[in-house]
């Protein structure tokens, strides 16, 4: 067993010092693109402007015969684009196919000082983030790199639910987890061919009213499982994620699905189409209402002790510590956001 007091040493001679704390940046939206396509690389500076991250996606939707060019294109990007402020994560393809460890040779030591995040899909256990802590650790020393690069596990398989607490304090690199519905479906054996949100077989139905029609709802198939991820996450202080909505056309559907997983927790969600990303600004960035009225009532509870009425509503310490929440999550988005700036700015001045 690992001692306590070496989980925050370098695992190979020459590595830098693990972080002791995630760094919060913005993470609304994790946009994916295929590296390998020229056409979308080269929208890859303008689509920067507009999302929190951009990943390039180097497993699945990249056949097999594009594995090298999709980890050539990332190379290319990496070194040319001018992301500003963006953060650029990759996919590397799962660790038992014949392309994970060139995938992380080649990109740390050419552009591991360009990588934020290496995101390590079909996590089943803490024995996969093990691997993939020692071998970074290698690859930076040898790279000359002077910051870690962290780790972000997608659970999609019925062992990495399982396993989730011991998957989010693995290493002290682990950023976060994200759900992964699709492959977590099969890996279930559940009976459903979507990529994410509801299914209309999956309902509860209201009790017999005479001869009356009886109304259903239908349910999310994803509640237990974003929740235990989420504590998880809370508990190791990491982030938790959605992840993809495959119905590129329902932008409805995707919106219900993103706030069902901001409601529980989590801090952002996958963009598959650029038609998906003001979806998620809007989900993942708090309302200006909310933030304004999660600045009265910390500024009404001072310390944070005691208990005050506002509005006719009781805060205490509970509340107090809510808003802070969404206070805290509106200054990091603001200072990277001028328009979400002005807009809660607005919202305070007017007292809403």
């Amino acid at each position: 067993m690992r001692s306590a007091k070496d989980f925050f040493r370098p695992l190979a001679v020459g590595a830098p010092a693990p972080l002791r704390e995630v760094p919060l940046r913005p993470s609304r939206m994790i946009h994916f693109f295929d590296p390998g396509n020229e056409k979308m690389a080269a929208k890859v500076p303008a689509l920067a402007a507009r999302v929190d991250v951009l990943l390039g996606n180097l497993e699945d939707a990249v056949p097999a015969d594009r594995k090298e060019a999709a980890r050539a294109g990332l190379v290319s990007v990496a070194r040319q684009a001018d992301l500003g402020g963006t953060q650029l994560w990759t996919r590397i393809n799962s660790l038992d196919s014949p392309w994970a460890l060139d995938d992380l040779v080649t990109l740390v030591t050419e552009v591991g000082d360009r990588l934020d995040v290496v995101m390590v899909p079909k996590v089943e256990g803490p024995q996969d983030i093990h691997y993939v802590d020692r071998l970074l650790a290698q690859l930076e020393a040898r790279a000359g790199l002077d910051r870690p690069l962290l780790v972000h596990a997608i659970l999609e398989t019925a062992a990495g639910v399982a396993n989730v607490e011991e998957i989010a304090g693995a290493s002290p690199r682990m950023q976060g987890i994200s759900l992964g519905p699709a492959d977590l479906a099969a890996s279930r054996r559940m009976k459903t061919t979507r990529v994410g949100g509801g299914h209309p077989g999956y309902l509860v139905r209201e009790d017999p009213q005479g001869d009356a029609p009886r109304v259903t709802h239908q349910q999310d198939l994803w509640h237990y499982t974003i929740a235990r991820m989420v504590d998880a996450c809370a508990a190791h202080g990491i982030l938790p994620y959605y992840g993809p909505f495959g119905d590129i056309q329902d932008l409805t559907a995707c919106e219900d699905q993103f706030r069902n997983a901001f409601l529980l927790g989590c801090v952002g969600a996958w963009t598959l189409h650029p038609v998906q990303i003001d979806v998620a600004k809007r989900v993942f960035s708090p309302a200006p209402a909310d933030v304004a009225w999660a600045r009265r009532v910390i500024d009404a509870m001072g310390d944070g002790t005691g208990a005050v009425m506002i509005d006719g509503k009781m805060q205490d310490d509970a509340t107090y510590k809510q808003c802070r929440v969404v206070a805290e999550l509106a200054d990091a988005l603001a200072a990277r956001d001028p328009e979400l700036a002005a807009s809660y700015a607005a919202a305070e001045k007017a007292g809403l």
